[in-house]
């Protein structure tokens, strides 16, 4: 792990003149050379675990766009499936997964630490990559935040309001417990094992932290990403956490030192300005041009890309999305956005 990578600087604290840049989803379907890997695969999940093909779609944004990190290619329900939920996609629709909403359901679930056996092929394209990847360019490794998985595990597929997950915490609060307990415990073994094979930096993806309210946030989102961070803390202390409690609005306020994480990413709810003020000066923020400018382009997509970068830059800063790429990106768009940020 070199030091002198421009991501680790700014998760370290240091304040670089040109922010470090990747996006989330960069590795995806608005890219051409992605479709054809994925037809190489025949489906998604295929494509998931196939380690050369997995590495191969995380390696082209590198090559295309030269990002200063890489993120593996992988899926946050891979863990469901691991703990032995039935998982499967279905074209133009999303994932559905076998639900757990009963005592009964969650006792049929593999014990944690038989996660290995399916997610072994994760791990052998972490090593591909760590050996395969520019000198110069992050290994980023991730896993979805115990309570988005949870929602999806609950409902058997994405909600709009993650409703099925809200109503088994009211309803049967001990199985509800006692899920995001087995996720939260998965999640910190996954991580360790990709932190082996050579994931410089983790990030945990609560994507529908912000439908938590009251004091659900902290104890259903914060909490369960600070004992997953202590927990590789404890094993990887040099490894850095990006968290993303996503939706989180004025609630991103403190949650550096709830959560322990080197970085906080912000989503594109806030304003830079505000995130600046108001989160920056706890440490490093990740974030957050509208993932919209990627599709529109233009005049818009360099002004607001360069104010993002104005109003973050007293402080440690990776330029990103507030959200992943869309499929109907323009593949150009990004390359304007890079460009951008690098003043060139």
């Amino acid at each position: 792990m070199s030091k002198d990578k421009t991501i680790l600087r700014a998760l370290a604290g240091e304040t670089l003149p040109t922010p470090p840049i990747w996006m989330m989803r960069q590795a995806g379907r608005y890219l051409p050379e992605y479709k054809a890997t994925r037809a190489q695969a025949g489906d998604f999940l295929s494509l998931c675990y196939n380690p050369e093909l997995a590495a191969e779609v995380t390696f082209q944004p590198i090559r295309r766009y030269g990002f200063d990190a890489a993120i593996l290619f992988a899926d946050i329900l891979l863990i469901p499936q691991a703990l032995g939920a039935d998982l499967w996609f279905v074209t133009g629709e999303g994932p559905r997964l076998s639900t757990i909403t009963t005592q009964a359901e969650l006792d049929a679930l593999k014990p944690v630490e038989a996660i290995h056996d399916t997610l072994s092929p994760i791990y052998e394209t972490v090593k591909i990559l760590s050996n395969g990847l520019p000198a110069e360019t992050t290994l980023i490794g991730f896993a979805g935040a115990p309570w988005t998985v949870a929602t999806y595990m609950i409902a058997g597929r994405g909600t709009p309001d993650q409703g099925p997950a809200h109503a088994l915490k009211a309803e049967n609060r001990p199985v509800f417990d006692a899920l995001m307990a087995r996720i939260t415990d998965a999640t910190v073994l996954y991580l360790s094992e990709q932190i082996k094979a050579g994931a410089e930096v983790v990030k945990l993806f609560d994507s529908w932290a912000g439908s938590l309210q009251d004091s659900d946030f902290k104890k259903y989102s914060l909490e369960p990403m600070q004992r997953i961070t202590a927990a590789l803390k404890a094993l990887h202390p040099d490894v850095p956490v990006i968290a993303f409690p996503r939706g989180a609005g004025e609630r991103y306020v403190g949650a550096h030192a709830a959560i322990g994480a080197d970085c906080v990413a912000i989503d594109d709810g806030v304003s830079a300005e505000w995130a600046a003020a108001n989160v920056q000066t706890a440490g490093c923020v990740q974030g957050n041009l509208k993932s919209s400018h990627m599709v529109t382009g233009g005049d818009a997509l360099v002004s607001e890309t360069r104010r993002t970068v104005q109003a973050l830059s007293q402080g440690p800063h990776i330029f990103n999305l507030g959200h992943g790429i869309t499929p109907d990106a323009d593949p150009e768009n990004v390359q304007l956005m890079i460009d951008t940020v690098r003043g060139t």
